[in-house]
């Protein structure tokens, strides 16, 4: 038996003892050792998630599927964490005579119950990654709703965060006001990025004002006192800059 050792960790991988490449293959190594198999290729994957199949070893793996006769890991994880493209992987190994085997679970595909607890375990660790993502989202949302938290990058232009809120810094309240009043007088946003540059009034972040970075500040609502996440709009518990008046001259009536 020709044995294919398939290694893989992701980011957050790497921190936990026992998952490093060479830990995961040196066990690997010895498992076929111990069962009398050859091995007929070695394959890590580094940085990649296993919620996709776009991984250059993965799919390298596959291309030698010649050299091969069973795919082994240490754990089910390793290989897959969505249950569809498991079984498109599964799927693609009876359809060329392969086997698979998980060391650490003691699965294989020889036996029908394993098999079908394969499946079963494949299951659950897609539901636990499906709930880690929406406790996410939950907690992204709570920050966007009560303005506890940055929802991206840096602090918004108007903005800073402090003690979990956000805080209006006066001088560039002032800069957004003039954005939104120049806008309704009818300078475009190119000609307002541009008077901005003249006047040296630096963007966030010192950099300079263009097309984009006003458009930004015209059509967001945070403006307004409110916050927009997942395509909600919430209060946001801090304080406006514009007023409903200048908001809407823009973007038209708003219904927060």
């Amino acid at each position: 038996m020709r044995a294919a050792l398939y290694t893989r960790v992701s980011t957050e991988d790497q921190a936990k003892e026992g998952y490093s490449l060479d830990a995961q293959m040196k066990r690997l190594e010895a498992y076929c050792q111990v069962r009398g198999w050859n091995i007929g290729g070695k394959y890590r994957d580094e940085g990649c998630s296993g919620r996709d199949i776009d991984r250059p070893e993965y799919r390298r793996m596959f291309s030698e599927s010649e050299s091969w006769d069973i795919l082994l890991v240490l754990k089910m994880d390793r290989i897959h964490r969505n249950s569809v493209n498991f079984t498109l992987m599964m799927d693609e190994l009876r359809k060329h005579g392969k086997e698979f085997n998980s060391m650490q679970e003691k699965f294989d595909t020889t036996t029908a119950m394993g098999r079908f607890v394969m499946d079963i375990m494949q299951r659950i660790a897609q539901l636990e990654s499906e709930q880690i993502g929406e406790r996410v989202k939950v907690g992204m949302m709570q920050k966007a709703q009560f303005g506890t938290g940055p929802m991206g990058s840096g602090h918004p232009y108007g903005y800073v965060y402090s003690r979990g809120m956000l805080e209006v810094v006066e001088d560039e309240a002032y800069t957004v006001k003039a954005i939104y009043r120049l806008y309704n007088e009818g300078s475009s946003m190119e000609d307002i990025a541009d008077s901005l540059n003249r006047a040296r009034i630096p963007a966030k972040k010192g950099g300079a004002w263009n097309r984009q970075s006003i458009c930004n500040i015209l059509h967001n609502p945070i403006y307004l006192g409110y916050i927009e996440w997942d395509g909600i709009v919430r209060e946001g518990g801090h304080m406006a800059i514009i007023d409903k008046e200048a908001y809407e001259a823009v973007n038209g009536p708003f219904n927060g």
